[in-house]
């Protein structure tokens, strides 16, 4: 059974931590509770995206640098 990770608040979804960097998880990575996911930015303020469930990431259901809304899916976990 897959469960959705959803966003926390409004804003900008980044999948890395800056432009030059790897994706904190990539599709088909294995996921524990606590473990950042990405990044959503609002006014310049970041806020890290976590993990509340365990499980492999099934798929990334928001693109990178996609604007979101406050409890909108980022990812699936299964």
């Amino acid at each position: 059974m897959s469960k959705q990770l959803l966003s926390p608040l409004p804003g900008t979804f980044y999948r890395r931590p800056a432009p030059d960097k790897p994706a904190y998880k990539n599709e088909g990575d294995t996921v524990a509770v606590g473990d950042v996911i990405g990044l959503i930015e609002v006014m310049k303020s970041f806020t890290e995206v976590k993990a509340e469930v365990a499980g492999k990431i099934v798929k990334f259901i928001a693109d990178n640098e996609e604007p979101v809304m406050a409890g909108q899916p980022l990812a699936e976990v299964g």
